[in-house]
């Protein structure tokens, strides 16, 4: 097992890597931006050293700077977390190169599956469902016609290296399709410094599922069941759950073996997850594969029992997989929010600034993952995102109600947040019903901001 594992990753992320390295006895360094000294991840770190100014391609994606201080603290592996570092394949080439273990797959596994054609092509040939689209890369908005053309609308246009929402925009028709595609390419080459795109058909209103995956170096693979997270924003996750209500038993034991036939395609190891989107006559088709720790994890930890984090440091050392898929048993329903610090009725403006008074939920099948604390000051330099609330209960409605009271007692002073945004969500009849899908946030968004408004008037007038 490895004695000291530098974390290349910043706020809960950080901190939930560095807990489970002092759990397994491994000393943790944290490599961090002059913005980012006074966090819990480099207080509570076994060492901290800082690497540059806030801006990300400074510090955080600074690959030498990172590098560099694995060697001189003579670190034996890198954790990337998500985001930042952890799917790209120059820098897992670059650890391999420095004799370093990458905490995740290799750089081949993660430069085939983050091409997103190119993991297309793989699904296709190994007879896994995938949705129509380009043959290949589409190089201009000229061609971007052609495709849709041939294609269909609406059509969905993606980075080819994109991922959290990054890079993807829709198009309904011809007027819609080169603003759409300069726009995906140019928001792709500012996250990814890639610009290649290719063209897809639109799913309208699916389900977006994705399947947990842990694998060893020895071929053996496992899934650990679905999440849904179709309560999205442009995109970008809000919530997440499981089991979903989307899925019928016989469906989703057959989708949990296409996204082992998957990951075995690839010939993968490590965590990551396989991602579907579900339509409403119950099809599903391969859309991604995230060769790394998903920010939803928890949702899976709190239903298996399973720490994820501990079985990727695991298989990075060497060891085989303990868990066979018979072993894996799901219990109850998990419930993930994810708490930013925006301002809902301003058009979810970030709302960065220090943070007074502070409580966080407790109590039965209530977590929390945050790095937040009383005097601490979130930053306008990264993702908004400054905690997440997950909790578990025995069945869906008990669920939702744990949440509830859960939200209930979260209290941030200081700054604004979504938190009475989301527990709004919660009491919506549609997510209530499970009556929702991937365009739950537009059809239901301006509802849940006068319910959010009208709460608010209500409060200031007592």
């Amino acid at each position: 097992m490895f004695k000291r594992i530098l974390i290349a990753n910043r706020g809960e992320i950080a901190l939930r890597i560095i807990r489970c390295c002092r759990e397994m006895g491994i000393e943790s360094v944290i490599v961090y931006s002059t913005a980012d000294a006074q966090t819990l991840a480099v207080q509570f770190a076994t060492h901290a050293v800082c690497i540059g100014p806030p801006k990300v391609a400074s510090s955080y994606l600074n690959q030498n700077a990172i590098i560099e201080t694995a060697v001189k603290m003579e670190c034996e592996a890198i954790h990337p977390g998500f985001g930042f570092l952890s799917e790209n394949a120059d820098f897992v080439k670059l650890c391999e190169k420095n004799n370093i273990t990458f905490i995740g797959p290799s750089s081949e596994i993660i430069r085939k599956m983050g091409d997103k054609q190119a993991a297309r092509e793989l699904m296709i040939r190994h007879k896994i469902p995938v949705v129509p689209g380009s043959k290949g890369l589409v190089a201009s908005a000229d061609e971007a016609f052609l495709e849709a053309k041939k294609i269909g609308y609406p059509v969905l246009i993606k980075a080819s290296a994109g991922g959290g929402g990054r890079g993807m925009r829709k198009a309904f028709d011809e007027s819609e399709v080169k603003e759409a595609f300069d726009i995906a390419r140019r928001e792709a080459m500012d996250a990814f410094g890639n610009g290649d795109m290719y063209i897809e058909k639109l799913i309208l209103k699916p389900h977006h599922i994705e399947f947990q995956i842990l694998g060893d170096r020895e071929g053996n693979l496992i899934h650990l069941g679905e999440r849904d997270c179709s309560i999205q924003r442009r995109n970008q996750k809000l919530m997440e759950e499981s089991p979903s209500k989307a899925l019928s038993e016989s469906l989703r034991r057959e989708m949990g073996e296409v996204a082992v036939k998957a990951a075995k395609a690839a010939d993968y190891y490590s965590a990551g997850t396989v991602e579907f989107v579900l339509d409403k006559s119950g099809n599903y088709y391969f859309i991604e594969m995230n060769t790394r720790i998903q920010v939803e994890h928890p949702v899976t930890e709190m239903l298996t029992n399973i720490d994820l984090i501990r079985e990727q440091i695991r298989i990075a050392a060497g060891q085989r997989l303990g868990i066979r898929q018979e072993d894996v048993v799901i219990r109850g329903h998990a419930i993930e929010c994810r708490i930013n610090a925006e301002n809902p009725v301003d058009h979810f403006k970030p709302c960065p600034g220090e943070i007074g008074f502070l409580h966080f939920p407790a109590g039965y099948g209530v977590r929390v993952d945050s790095d937040l604390y009383a005097g601490c000051t979130t930053t306008p330099y990264y993702d908004s995102m400054i905690g997440k609330v997950i909790v578990h209960a025995e069945t869906r409605l008990e669920a939702i109600r744990r949440m509830r009271r859960a939200l209930e007692e979260l209290i941030i002073e200081g700054i604004e947040t979504n938190t009475d945004f989301m527990h709004l969500i919660l009491y919506h009849p549609d997510y209530i019903k499970g009556n929702y899908d991937t365009s739950f946030w537009e059809e239901h968004v301006e509802e849940i901001l006068k319910w959010d408004r009208d709460c608010r008037k209500g409060m200031e007038n007592e």
